[in-house]
């Protein structure tokens, strides 16, 4: 190894993807939300090379075998991955030979995900929008939406009339804390915090609240209140114990969607921007 490789440290994937994370943590330059979405791209690589495997062993005809093994991974909605969704799985391999670079383990500019040929590449379908009736027909339907109590729909009717009347992006809508809707003022304001953060600088503002919005989200405190009060998140998650942000809520909106006559999949939360 240091002869030919000039490096003499040896660490296994699993051990290694673990320092990777902790000292991703300990830099507090990246949320929550990412730290768990790199884990579990990370687990994909482990359960995929070995848990012991020599991270400074892993070629980029290794990386080319995985890359192809993602192809038929579940997305866990009855299909496979997306070719942007296999990007991801395949970005967090390549941050952590970014580390493996900075600590010695692989040779200086080693990185076998880098050396690939062709990468998978998400395509941007066209943007689509809703026009003024399609959204208020929409926020109706999930205002009248009376879930079963093992739904887990969660706060549905104010979280698509923040979506829509801010113009704020989902990750920043679902992140949104309490103290970020002023009443008083008449204003939300998007700040990065713990739970995410923004896209660029210039993301950080605050937009007008609507008299509509403004209407649905004092209706929504009041009935927090009577059931106990809010945490810090404005729309926890229904389903975690602890306090955190809801990852996905498409079931939910799909069911609205399909109340007011759009088909299955058809309302995507961009579309609301």
């Amino acid at each position: 190894r240091k002869v030919i490789l000039g490096v003499e440290r040896v660490e296994g994937l699993k051990s290694f993807a673990a320092q990777h994370l902790l000292q991703k943590a300990k830099g507090g330059k990246v949320t929550a939300g990412w730290l768990e979405a790199a884990e579990y791209h990370l687990r994909e690589a482990i359960r995929f090379f070995g848990e012991a495997r020599d991270v400074a062993s892993l070629t980029s005809a290794d990386v080319q075998k995985y890359a192809n093994h993602l192809q038929t991974v579940s997305n866990g909605r009855g299909g496979t991955l997306s070719a942007g969704s296999q990007r991801h799985y395949l970005n967090s391999l390549s941050n952590l030979f970014r580390r493996a670079q900075s600590e010695g383990v692989v040779t200086p500019g080693y990185n076998p995900v880098a050396a690939l040929m062709e990468k998978p590449s998400g395509k941007p379908p066209e943007a689509r929008w809703l026009e003024p009736d399609e959204a208020a027909l929409l926020l109706e339907s999930a205002r009248t939406y009376r879930p079963e109590p093992d739904a887990h729909a969660g706060p549905i009717y104010p979280l698509l009339s923040v979506l829509l009347l801010t113009g704020g992006r989902t990750s920043e809508v679902l992140g949104l804390q309490v103290d970020d809707v002023s009443l008083q003022r008449k204003t939300i304001t998007f700040r990065p915090n713990e739970w995410r953060r923004l896209k660029t600088l210039t993301s950080h503002r605050s937009v007008r609240l609507w008299p509509q919005a403004e209407a649905i989200l004092r209706a929504y405190f009041a009935e927090k209140e009577r059931e106990g009060g809010l945490g810090r998140l404005l729309f926890p998650s229904p389903v975690s114990r602890s306090e955190s942000l809801i990852t996905d809520f498409r079931k939910a909106l799909d069911v609205v969607a399909m109340r007011a006559g759009w088909n299955k999949g058809e309302i995507r939360s961009k579309m609301f921007r």
